[in-house]
């Protein structure tokens, strides 16, 4: 049943300055104003119609493969009907909002003007939204619905499914799961930050609201747990979660991406660059496979080794052992400094430290293994069809380096230091 209006009101006013602050920009809520769309090229695929819903449209698109992958290996992807897409597609809402769970789910919908056409398009609209402020107008005609069992809210999708395909879908969806965590909890989660969710500017997502949507917790770090910086205490991933997160911006020393986010539990991972988010998966599972020892050092080992020399400055190797979790006690550090550096060079090779520390050390990983890659915007597909693209990616001996201009590869070195990917048509995805 609908909620209290008194207090609907209330919750959706707060949930309103949360997501965009004291003042929206016309052209940004117009272009988070889409439903959830399926390529005609590719039946899972959701599209994208313009700049700024990725925050939202990225992890149900995440979630839906790795539902989708979880059930259905080997299974072309190209073979799906309709209605199997639809399924799939609330049954990834349903995860995200099952993550934000408080003591009930709380359903965002818009209640249509007989006027209105049933368009996911957004390009017809009725008269009284042409006569007042767009958001406004979405915020009079919004009603929730209350459930308390998941099971009812996937049965309550399933019969109207239109609610997440129509126009305002993306963003039905932001309010439920505000709604249903609990507005006081995700302003408290976010108590470091005085910025909306959404820019109001540039309308992409902040990182709390990306966190929000993958994890149920709208922190604002990427990091594994909390940190403490400057007395402060900085708020980060708290477990392994069921998808992963990688961004060009780890590369770029903006932030640390913890393991929980490198590591999740299925093999698809949201990547981030600048200003979009696309998705990465495979159906290889031993991808998901917890690091081993080895490379949890071999990767920590390389952070200190930013230009991919293959070895580190002498003085470093106790801030590497510590880093590993390694004794490093300083009389012991200067007896391995000693052995490693026998020649007294300054630097210590990585395959020296391996040696030593991990001998006969295995991957987890395969050495070679399919990857694809999807991007919803059509501008950014081949031809301007939504499709995924194949990838086959091998892990070398010795770190690739890409060149500045593919920043695919740079992302996804961020977790795999030594990956080579070629791709179908010659030519790596955009994550823009």
């Amino acid at each position: 049943m609908s909620a209290g209006t008194a207090t609907l009101e209330r919750e959706l006013s707060r949930t309103r300055r949360l997501l965009w602050g004291e003042h929206v920009k016309e052209d940004v809520f117009r272009r988070w104003a889409q439903g959830f769309a399926f390529s005609a090229d590719e039946p899972s695929a959701l599209i994208q119609q313009e700049g700024g819903p990725c925050a939202a449209i990225a992890p149900v698109q995440g979630f839906l493969l790795k539902i989708l992958l979880s059930e259905t290996p080997g299974h072309s992807l190209r073979d799906l009907t309709s209605e199997k897409c639809n399924s799939l597609l609330v049954r990834a809402v349903c995860t995200i909002l099952s993550q934000c769970l408080a003591s009930k789910y709380n359903v965002a919908v818009y209640r249509k003007n007989d006027s209105e056409a049933d368009t996911s398009s957004g390009l017809n609209v009725s008269a009284e939204e042409q006569s007042c402020d767009a958001i406004d107008h979405f915020h009079r005609r919004m009603e929730v619905h209350s459930f308390q069992t998941l099971s009812e809210v996937e049965a309550f999708y399933t019969r109207n499914i239109r609610i997440l395909k129509d126009k305002y879908g993306v963003l039905l969806l932001l309010y439920s799961v505000i709604l249903s965590k609990g507005v006081g909890t995700v302003e408290a989660e976010l108590s470091e930050l005085s910025d909306p969710l959404i820019h109001s500017t540039y309308g992409y997502g902040s990182q709390g609201l990306i966190n929000l949507m993958l994890t149920g917790r709208a922190v604002a770090h990427v990091w594994d747990h909390d940190q403490v910086v400057g007395g402060l205490r900085l708020r980060g991933i708290e477990r392994q979660n069921d998808i992963g997160f990688l961004t060009i911006m780890e590369h770029m020393q903006y932030c640390t991406v913890g393991s929980f986010y490198k590591n999740p539990k299925h093999p698809v991972w949201v990547l981030a660059s600048e200003t979009h988010l696309t998705v990465l998966f495979s159906s290889e599972r031993r991808l998901a496979a917890p690091e081993t020892a080895g490379e949890s050092a071999e990767r920590i080992f390389r952070s200190f080794d930013p230009e991919g020399n293959n070895f580190i400055p002498s003085a470093a190797l106790q801030d590497v052992l510590c880093a590993a979790d390694l004794v490093s006690e300083p009389e012991y550090v200067e007896l391995m400094r000693r052995k490693l550096d026998s020649e007294s060079l300054g630097i210590i090779l990585l395959s020296a430290f391996m040696d030593e520390f991990f001998p006969g050390s295995e991957r987890g990983a395969p050495d070679t293994f399919t990857l694809h890659h999807y991007n919803g915007l059509p501008r950014s597909n081949p031809s301007g069809h939504v499709i995924y693209r194949t990838g086959r990616a091998a892990l070398l001996e010795c770190p690739m380096h890409a060149a500045s201009t593919d920043p695919m590869l740079t992302c996804l070195q961020t977790k795999w230091p030594s990956i080579d990917v070629v791709w179908d048509e010659g030519q790596s995805p955009s994550l823009n």
